[in-house]
């Protein structure tokens, strides 16, 4: 039979078929994923086959399909290898709050580039707008309006009066979709408004610790109708900028690429070369400085402290 991987414990994985009849299954086997060193090699999100027995109750998995894209984090403490968190992704939504808790565009932008190097479209969601001043909604439409520029839709919406649910539920429509963003965002409740016959806490991830080896943190994938489904996941914070090298950086950012083909050298860093057109760019205003100095400080291999992620 086949089915999709919507849960995963490490050694247990709860298969769903096109019937939507659920399987418990194990791996039978060892299996390698060509070119990626992971700790797991079946994650949420993979399509697979299995052998079911009805003496035993149990399922085998026995092949897991090619992915058409997946995101990775880092091992803690295996710095060399990784953890798949999910496969086959139609579209990764980061729910952003301008405060109570901000959301920085230095996450937001790491949340941005890292869809764009695992090849996952992705959207932002302005959510409470409901909370918010004349003034702040102001900022929220520039920051709209900048990140809609270089090619990213933007969403603005409440859980409260239901604002943008009509739009968002549209969007989502018969799609797999990432969901992800700080604590307190309000996710759980944006979901639950989505499909009011749900009641899911979106942020309860499973943490399993193991002899102090290192942790492994698993993501799950929800049904909410109208054929959508939602994977619950770890923040950037816990995947982001894994294995990425500095000279391909710039290409995960639109907005440079174009521009970058302009640079005097075509291993432009866009940092201290002379004749750099994306440098340029910047100080005529087409870049934002913002950006730019995000792209910056990805480049030095700054990690974001606990205030840019409250």
């Amino acid at each position: 039979m086949k089915g999709r991987i919507i849960q995963s414990t490490g050694s247990w994985y709860k298969v769903e078929t096109p019937e939507k009849v659920l399987y418990s299954c194990k791996l039978r086997g060892q299996f390698k994923i060509k070119g990626i060193k992971s700790t797991n090699p079946i994650a949420v999100g993979d399509w697979v086959d299995f052998n079911w027995e009805e003496k035993s109750e149990m399922g085998w998995i026995t092949k897991i399909y090619e992915r058409n894209n997946y995101i990775i984090r880092k091992s803690v403490n295996l710095s060399k290898r990784s953890h798949i968190i999910a496969s086959n992704i139609d579209l990764a939504l980061l729910v952003v709050t301008l405060n109570h808790p901000r959301t920085s565009t230095g996450f937001i932008d790491r949340f941005l580039i890292t869809c764009e190097a695992y090849h996952i479209k992705a959207n932002l969601v302005f959510n409470k707008i409901d909370l918010y001043t004349p003034e702040e909604i102001k900022e929220i439409d520039n920051l709209i309006n900048q990140y809609q520029s270089i090619g990213y839709r933007c969403s603005k919406t409440s859980a409260k009066t239901l604002s943008g649910l009509d739009t968002l539920r549209d969007i989502m429509k018969d799609k797999v979709c990432l969901v992800s963003g700080h604590s307190g965002v309000g996710k759980s409740a944006l979901i639950n408004s989505l499909d009011p016959s749900k009641d899911i806490r979106i942020g309860d991830i499973s943490d399993v610790h193991n002899k102090g080896k290192h942790t492994t943190t698993f993501a799950q994938m929800h049904s909410i109708g109208y054929g959508t489904y939602i994977i619950d996941s770890p923040g950037i914070k816990e995947f982001g900028l894994f294995d990425f090298k500095k000279e391909e950086l710039s290409s995960y950012f639109p907005e440079m690429i174009e521009i970058s083909n302009e640079c005097k050298y075509s291993n432009c860093t866009h940092v201290h070369e002379p004749q750099c057109a994306v440098k340029e760019a910047v100080e005529l205003g087409y870049i934002s400085p913002d950006r730019y100095l995000n792209y910056l400080n990805m480049l030095e291999g700054k990690e974001m402290n606990e205030k840019d992620y409250s």
